[in-house]
This record gives structure tokens, C-alpha cells and sequence, in this order.
């Protein structure tokens, strides 16, 4: 008696369809059909923007108890960290709007080794100018920081809008989320175009990875609400200057919200 030959059901090798091939015993389907288009409409500087939001990811940085949190290190030194929680509200609604519409959200935080074997000297030093504070990975005495450490409470999200495992969440050991990290690999296996920006802080962590976002082709959007810095204002001004001048553009997460048809 011929038994027939069980029917084939093809594997996909990608994280989605519209990044992924198609794979049987006979043959590979390369053709990577791209979503329908979705597209945004937003009020943003110096100019208005569509997006297409099947392409487009919330990208938020070192929203982390080390700079946002009574306790956390930047607190431990004196700082006032209630600028870097003003963007909890407005990362917190478009969160649920992201999710709610099935955009991506990639959270980048800081997570240095304990044993600070991939940092080099002038990373150490711009965390203890003078050698006599504590420095990256190292504990705050009477505090539960240890700064910035992989797995320590003060690498942890503040809170308020801690994902848990939700999301795609990617560890950083540098200033922007895309220098020697995994972050750029993930970003196009995903299909990702555009960048929705925020976090802390603005003219640090924030701008040189929307720097660095730019220099690699991605549309690069901050989020004017959804970020801060506990700098003198004028960083603030030099960083949307710069933006909208030279790297991309500026928005609320109002006008965000509202194209997302939640406002």
C-alpha cells in the first residue's frame, strides 16, 4: 500500500513574515512581502511628518532609577532628579497606545558588567571625574545603587512603566544605544524605519543615540515631553536646535496620541 507523503507546512526563518523567509525541503522564498502601509500624519518642527507606523518603533532610553528615582545615584550626588521624571506621564500614555496598536516599544537602558571588562578609562572617568566618588557598577553607600550595574536595582526602569518582559528590552554599555550593542541588528530585523524617541537624558544618552540612529538611516523623531535632563536649560535648547536643524524632527506626544486616534 503507498503511503502518502505528509503535507509540508513551511517554517518560517525570521522574526516576522515581512522580515523573513519562507523555507520548505524544495524551495526558499526570499520575496519578504512588506506590511500594508500605515500611515501617521503629525504635528512635529519645522515641519509636519507622516510616518508609517507598521515601519516605525518607541525607542525609550535609561528611564532608570539611577537617574530618575529619590535613592538612585544621581540622587546620591546631590541632583535633582524631578526633571527625569516629568516624562513618566507622557512615556506611560504612549506606551499603551504603542502596545495597544501593536507598534513596537524597545526599551535601551544601561546594564555595565560588574567587572567593567568591555569599558574603557574615559567612561570610568566620566563617572567619577575626580576618582573619589563611586564610580560605574560600583555600590552608593547608604543607598541601593550600584551605578548602573547589570541586574542592580538602579539599572532597573523606574516603576511607573517598567515593562517586565514585555517589549524588546536591550542592555547598553555606552553613551548611545547604538555604539557595540545588538540595538541596530534588532531595529531592521524588525523592519524598523522610523524612531519615536524619549528618555533621560536629553543631551547625553538621548541625543547621541538619536545621533547615532541618524548617521545609520533611520527617521529620528524626539519626543519634546517624552524627555528630559537634569542639565542647565540650555542643553535642552542646544538639543532641539540641533534636531530639528541637522538630525530630524520634534514632536509632542499630544500630536502623537491624536494621530494615533487616542486623543
Amino acid at each position: 500500500m503507498n503511503v502518502s507523503a505528509k503535507p509540508t507546512v513551511p517554517v518560517v526563518m525570521g522574526p516576522s513574515r515581512g522580515q523573513a523567509w519562507i523555507v520548505t525541503p524544495d524551495a526558499v522564498d526570499m520575496t519578504r512581502p512588506a506590511p500594508p502601509v500605515r500611515p501617521l500624519a503629525i504635528a512635529a518642527e519645522p515641519q509636519n511628518i507622516t510616518v508609517d507606523s507598521a515601519k516605525s518603533a518607541l525607542l525609550i532610553v535609561d528611564m532608570q532609577n539611577d537617574f530618575c528615582t529619590k535613592g538612585g545615584w544621581l540622587d546620591s550626588r546631590g541632583i535633582d532628579v524631578s526633571p527625569n521624571r516629568k516624562p513618566i506621564k507622557p512615556l506611560a500614555a504612549l506606551i499603551e497606545a504603542f502596545r495597544a496598536q501593536d507598534i513596537p516599544v524597545v526599551w535601551v537602558n544601561w546594564g555595565v558588567r560588574k567587572d567593567l571588562l568591555n569599558i574603557f578609562p574615559s567612561l570610568q572617568h566620566a563617572h567619577s571625574p575626580r576618582g573619589d566618588e563611586p564610580g560605574i557598577a560600583q555600590p552608593v553607600p547608604g543607598t541601593r545603587s550600584e551605578v548602573i550595574a547589570a541586574g542592580s536595582w538602579g539599572a532597573e526602569v523606574v516603576d511607573e512603566i517598567n515593562p517586565g518582559s514585555r517589549d524588546v528590552q536591550i542592555a547598553k554599555h555606552r553613551f548611545s544605544a547604538f555604539w557595540d550593542t545588538e540595538t541596530d541588528a534588532v531595529l531592521r530585523n524588525m523592519g524598523i524605519k522610523t524612531l519615536f524617541i524619549g528618555g533621560v537624558n536629553m543631551d547625553q544618552c538621548v541625543m547621541t543615540t538619536l545621533e547615532d540612529a541618524s548617521f545609520l538611516g533611520y527617521d529620528t523623531i524626539l519626543i519634546e515631553d517624552g524627555t528630559a535632563t537634569t542639565s542647565p536649560d540650555y542643553c535642552v535648547q542646544a538639543v532641539l536646535y540641533n534636531v530639528k536643524l541637522l538630525f530630524g524632527f520634534v514632536t509632542q506626544s499630544a500630536a502623537i496620541l491624536k494621530a494615533l486616534g487616542t486623543r
